[in-house]
């Protein structure tokens, strides 16, 4: 490859063409290529790597704490959960619909395993995602009242395709960091899907975020297009053999 045309890739941004462009004309000599099918073949090898970095990024910025995989999940050690209905929740047909899911069951039984599954399944397929836990959004939802950013933390939430909120029990709340957590799941609402993991069952929800009105009109919202998984099995954390 000349110097001019090294150049002429790098500004072009197509570096990955210029790193596999030898084999790629080899390649097409051996095989008596047509012009097109090996111009065919560079694009691909560019696309493909474009593809690869966009998923690293996606992956990077989503804040998964582990890259938790449906496919790896330990299944046959949680009795618990039905795997027939996980897989079908990674087909993704509940981005779409705008439906929610909630994992509900005590510590360690798999719940941010498995949501962190599906939203790691969701960014593979293009989609935006983000891993918060709670605390940390309820702390930041209270900053923000502070330089008065809450519209704009409120407005870049809304936009996830798939937002995943990861331990959400018995927290300290002020009323206000309730009411944005309120505006947050009324504006996502039909809209995009949240996930959401917890200990807690839907009527302990009022012990900690207050305002009973404010919560039944919530979990109205949240509920109405929602499906509930509940874990009723062993802990994984508990040691094996």
């Amino acid at each position: 490859m000349t110097d001019d045309l090294d150049q002429l890739l790098r500004n072009l941004h197509l570096t990955t063409i210029g790193e596999v462009l030898d084999a790629e004309v080899a390649h097409a000599q051996q095989q008596q290529l047509s012009y097109g099918a090996f111009l065919a073949r560079l694009l691909r090898a560019q696309y493909h790597h474009r593809q690869e970095t966009a998923l690293a990024w996606r992956i990077k910025h989503a804040g998964l704490p582990e890259q938790w995989t449906i496919e790896s999940f330990p299944f046959k050690r949680q009795p618990g959960v039905s795997a027939k209905q996980i897989r079908t929740f990674a087909e993704l047909d509940f981005i779409g619909k705008a439906e929610n899911i909630v994992f509900m069951g005590p510590t360690g039984v798999g719940k941010t395993g498995l949501a962190s599954g599906l939203l790691l399944k969701a960014i593979q397929n293009g989609h935006r995602g983000r891993f918060v836990r709670a605390q940390d959004l309820f702390d930041e939802m209270y900053a923000s009242l502070a330089d008065r950013s809450t519209r704009k933390l409120l407005n870049m939430l809304i936009r996830i395709d798939v937002l995943l909120i990861d331990e959400l029990g018995f927290i300290n709340l002020k009323p206000e960091q309730t009411n944005i957590f309120f505006k947050l799941m009324e504006e996502r609402y039909r809209r995009r899907p949240t996930l959401i993991t917890t200990n807690l069952e839907y009527p302990d929800w009022h012990s900690f975020l207050g305002n009973k009105s404010l919560v039944e009109a919530l979990l109205s919202r949240l509920r109405h297009q929602c499906h509930t998984v509940r874990i009723d099995g062993p802990s994984l954390r508990d040691p094996q053999g």
